[in-house]
């Protein structure tokens, strides 16, 4: 960045006004903050990155927003929207730096986007509840983005349950869905009873395919019984991790750990005892 601006400081005072006042303005400072650390003396790692480096930081920091979110401790989540809002200006700056675009670039985008996908809200459409509204973003959506198609907005970068939810989402709205839970349920065992044919040929590449078609599928019946594949998952992940952990902690405390390989040197019975104690303890919580 060949322009030289003025010593950034950093012990100027932050004041930020009360909840009901605050507008958006401390976002000038951040801008000065990332332009500083971005100049010719600024920080050398900073002024290394470009928009492909700090992809998997964009990625990570979206992700610590949902895991802030899911503990519900507000102050967790301040703070990583923060480090979010930071990917959003730091590569805003790597946009002016290439003289491509800039942070009110950005932000005037959005709003523009905001107003003309609520016309319900800044004109006189008018939408009678929250799914007739995602009818008519849809529908302003696919004649800003022209000939993209009805699933070209979906980034193929998303975790793959999301993905599946989102397609889903996307294609219930033009119509091609169950129009209930019970179909998506029976093609769920039809995408099981096609999994186990494929596994009783021994066809990798026939298990593969109608592996990934039973979890799409189970992906649909979640949407249909109004269920986050993502979050689901996690969840389950989460109490699997729990329960091992108590059952780590069991086969340290009476076998003296897993033995010096790691190999498996207990019956599954025991360990299956291990298994339950964590249950009930869980039940017992609850």
């Amino acid at each position: 960045m060949s322009e030289k601006l003025p010593r950034f400081d950093e012990n100027a005072p932050r004041p930020v006004a009360a909840l009901d006042l605050q507008d958006g303005a401390t976002l000038t400072r951040l801008v000065s903050v990332m332009r500083r650390l971005l100049a010719a003396d600024g920080c050398p790692w900073d002024r290394e990155q470009s928009f492909e480096s700090l992809r998997k930081y964009a990625l990570e920091e979206a992700c610590e927003v949902i895991d802030a979110i899911d503990s519900g401790d507000r102050k967790a989540i301040r703070e990583e929207l923060g480090d979010l809002l930071l990917q959003v200006v730091f590569q805003a700056e790597l946009g002016r730096a290439e003289g491509a675009f800039a942070i009110d670039d950005v932000v005037s985008g959005i709003v523009d986007k905001l107003v003309h996908r609520h016309p319900h809200v800044f004109g006189d459409l008018e939408a009678k509840d929250a799914d007739e509204v995602l009818r008519n973003w849809e529908k302003i959506k696919a004649k800003e983005k022209g000939e993209r198609g009805v699933l070209g907005g979906v980034p193929r970068s998303l975790p793959a349950l999301t993905r599946a939810q989102r397609v889903g989402e996307k294609v219930e709205r033009v119509g091609f869905d169950w129009p209930d839970a019970r179909g998506s349920r029976e093609k769920v065992t039809e995408e099981l009873d096609e999994l186990d044919a494929a596994i009783k040929s021994g066809d990798d590449r026939a298990i593969e395919e109608e592996m990934g078609d039973v979890l799409f599928s189970l992906v649909n019946l979640s949407r249909h019984v109004k269920v986050d594949a993502e979050g689901s998952l996690r969840r389950t992940i989460d109490k699997f991790t729990a329960r091992f952990a108590h059952v780590e902690s069991r086969v340290k405390t009476e076998h003296g750990g897993w033995g010096a390989s790691g190999e498996a040197n207990l019956a599954l019975e025991v360990l299956d005892t291990y298994w339950e104690e964590a249950k009930a303890a869980e039940k017992a919580k609850r």
